[in-house]
């Protein structure tokens, strides 16, 4: 909350004693680096040899052996950690042993590293607990920003499900399939936070609340008939972007939809294996535009023999569908460990391991960590360079031409309601 100096943890864990810290990452080079400085802090404590230091997330589980060498952390936990935990500090205890606790990997007292048996999901996610939010400073929390929110609108995440029905082939999800929660629990959470925390705005964070047409029209509905009267956002997916599904999600409140289009080009979008096609995502995105729901427009480039003039195809696809209610540019794929592929690119000599990726190639989201196209890095920096300045030049005369309609209002039109050219 801070953004204290990594030492200060060390300075924290020597005043403080605890049992236990755990440290939970996805993907990425900036989580990676942040695990790699957090993991030195931690372990130059001077309690370390009294607590157990833990990692999980979506980044270590994909291969805990490497994780667990470079951090020298004691466990990694694999996959969802609500009763693998329990378990953990039970054997943390002496309750029971590390080998009886499921979803977890280790280095055991004779130097051999261990992986247990893979952790069930949990089916019922109903049954799991809500956040403790009473103990986080809420007041900070809730200024998270999205799509049309408002200066005063305090704003939350919750989770509609877990898991995603679809599996693109650069998605390093470990977790198969997708369960939903019930709309009586969602509504639940929502309005709860909405009269503890006075929450307006709320985002639905999980991979795919638009699972299907009629799961995602339910939910609207059971919004509606509860009166939430609350904005929210979502991730979507454009094969169930009907106007009938669109203009019920529009009633119940949502103001904006994460689609994740990737690319224009049908054959790309097959590679993927993204269930799209061009006139599919075309469709989906003019009636989300029609019904009055802003769509985010998420394209990546570079996958598997993906063609150059596909950057010219998205570019020209922002320009004509983006309506600028967030900046959006065009990013290279990457390979994360725990990906289709990341296999693919191991298989191909493209990448070595998981050391490769994080050591060498990944260094950045918006530079190639592996070119799998058949165009030199140049021919694609030069061109993702043209596209970007396009899209960000755009971006910025449309923002322009709001501040010159503001400046107009509040001149000609003596708009008392301005309160001042400043972004907050």
């Amino acid at each position: 909350m801070y953004h204290w100096p990594d030492e200060n943890l060390t300075e924290y864990l020597d005043q403080h004693d605890y049992d236990v810290v755990e440290v939970s990452v996805i993907g990425g080079y900036y989580q990676y680096k942040k695990l790699l400085k957090l993991s030195k802090a931690i372990n130059a404590s001077k309690n370390r040899e009294y607590f157990k230091f833990t990692i999980g997330g979506h980044g270590p589980a994909a291969d805990p052996k490497y994780f667990l060498e470079k951090t020298d952390a004691d466990v990694v936990g694999i996959g969802e950690g609500e009763i693998t935990y329990v378990e953990l500090l039970d054997a943390f205890s002496g309750k029971r042993t590390l080998e009886s606790v499921d979803g977890i990997a280790f280095i055991n007292n004779d130097g051999v590293y261990v992986r247990t048996k893979t952790r069930e999901l949990i089916q019922n996610v109903d049954d799991i607990a809500w956040p403790a939010w009473d103990l986080f400073d809420m007041n900070y929390y809730a200024l998270l920003r999205e799509p049309h929110i408002q200066g005063n609108e305090r704003c939350l995440p919750v989770l509609s499900g877990r898991g995603c029905i679809f599996a693109c082939n650069f998605c390093y999800r470990m977790d198969k399939g997708f369960r939903p929660r019930s709309a009586e629990s969602i509504i639940a959470e929502i309005e709860f936070l909405k009269s503890k925390y006075n929450i307006k705005y709320v985002i639905f964070s999980d991979e795919l609340l638009m699972s299907s047409r009629e799961r995602t029209v339910e939910l609207c509905q059971a919004f509606i008939d509860a009166k939430l009267n609350i904005k929210w956002s979502c991730n979507g997916r454009l094969n169930f972007a009907d106007i009938d599904v669109l203009m019920k999600m529009k009633e119940a409140g949502c103001v904006f939809i994460n689609y994740g289009i990737e690319s224009l080009d049908d054959k790309t979008l097959f590679v993927m294996h993204k269930g799209l096609t061009r006139k599919i995502i075309t469709r989906g995105i003019e009636n989300t535009l029609k019904v009055g729901i802003s769509p985010g427009l998420n394209i990546i480039y570079g996958n598997i023999d993906e063609p150059l003039e596909a950057i010219d195809e998205a570019v020209e696809f922002l320009l004509k569908y983006d309506d600028h209610a967030q900046l959006r540019t065009i990013r290279p794929v990457t390979p994360y460990p725990g990906s289709e592929l990341f296999d693919y690119a191991i298989e191909h000599g493209l990448l070595r391991d998981t050391a490769d990726f994080y050591e060498n190639k990944h260094t950045n989201s918006d530079l190639l960590a592996v070119n799998f196209t058949k165009h030199s890095d140049e021919e694609i920096y030069k061109k993702l360079y043209e596209a970007n300045m396009r899209l960000i030049d755009c971006y910025l005369e449309v923002q322009a031409e709001a501040y010159k309609k503001t400046c107009a209002e509040l001149y000609f039109n003596r708009d008392s309601t301005f309160r001042g050219f400043r972004q907050t």
